[in-house]
Formats: structure tokens, C-alpha cells, sequence
């Protein structure tokens, strides 16, 4: 049996993030020491680390929700697991557009810059006004922003 803070070691998750897969009930309620602390079992970090992989790949929450309840059926078509990676492979290709467009529209900003003065600073000018962009790169994923 595993305490939260080695099930966190051993899955790269952080303890607040496991709580809170229990909490949204991804993760099942572990067992409890006599002094009230978390056990976790094998079954549970394979089931973290399923999660935590899903997510690395960029499923929703919600995604994986439906992902876990069909591991529970392994005789079942895996049509929904088909659509779910296709949904998700489309939100990718989605996102590699829009990083092109923003790759494109910072190498213009940069190559139109006289990299001399403030006053006539190329990329001072066109982030204060989005009409001097190239194209729409608004929608850029807000993860992104740090």
C-alpha cells in the first residue's frame, strides 16, 4: 500500500491533483489507515497513471471519464475510444494551425523590426495594434500563456 505523497512520486502527479481526482470521483475513495491516512493500491496507481497519460495527451476530464468506464467492459467495441482519439487528434491539428499562425506572425514582427529604438520598435507597434497583424491567431490556447 502506497501513501498519497509516494503514489505522487512514483506518478508525477501532485497530491492536491490526486485529491482532487478523488473529489470528481476519477479516481476511487482509498482505503484509510487506522490514523486516518490515504492508502493506495497497485489498481490505483495503474488507474492514476492512465490518467495522468491522458491528460499528458490532452484529453479532457471528461474524456477520460468515458475512457476509464470503458475499460470496464473489455469485450465492448472500442468505437467510442475511436472517436474520443479522433476528436482529440482534431483539437491537436487544430492547435499546430494556430501555433503556425502565431510562429508566422512573430517571425514577421521580428524581421520587420529595426531592432534600433523604442520609438520605431516593429513589435511594440504591432502589439499595440492587432489590426497590423498578419492573420487571426487570437484564439491561441490559453495554456500557452504563462
Amino acid at each position: 500500500m502506497l501513501t498519497i505523497g509516494e503514489l505522487s512520486r512514483r506518478t508525477g502527479t501532485k497530491v492536491p491533483t490526486i485529491r482532487y481526482y478523488e473529489k470528481i470521483d476519477l479516481l476511487e475513495e482509498p482505503e484509510r489507515s487506522e490514523g486516518g491516512q490515504r492508502r493506495y493500491d497497485a489498481k490505483a496507481m495503474e488507474r492514476l497513471t492512465f490518467i495522468r497519460h491522458a491528460r499528458d495527451m490532452g484529453f479532457g476530464l471528461d474524456a477520460i471519464r468515458a475512457l476509464l468506464d470503458l475499460t470496464r467492459h473489455p469485450d465492448a467495441s472500442c468505437e467510442t475510444a475511436d472517436q474520443l482519439a479522433i476528436q482529440q487528434l482534431e483539437l491537436v491539428n487544430q492547435h499546430i494551425a494556430r501555433l503556425q499562425a502565431l510562429k508566422k506572425e512573430l517571425e514577421n514582427m521580428i524581421g520587420g523590426c529595426s531592432h534600433h529604438d523604442v520609438a520605431n520598435c516593429r513589435i511594440l507597434e504591432v502589439l499595440n495594434n492587432h489590426d497590423q497583424c498578419l492573420g487571426d491567431h487570437v484564439k491561441i490556447d490559453k495554456r500557452l500563456d504563462h
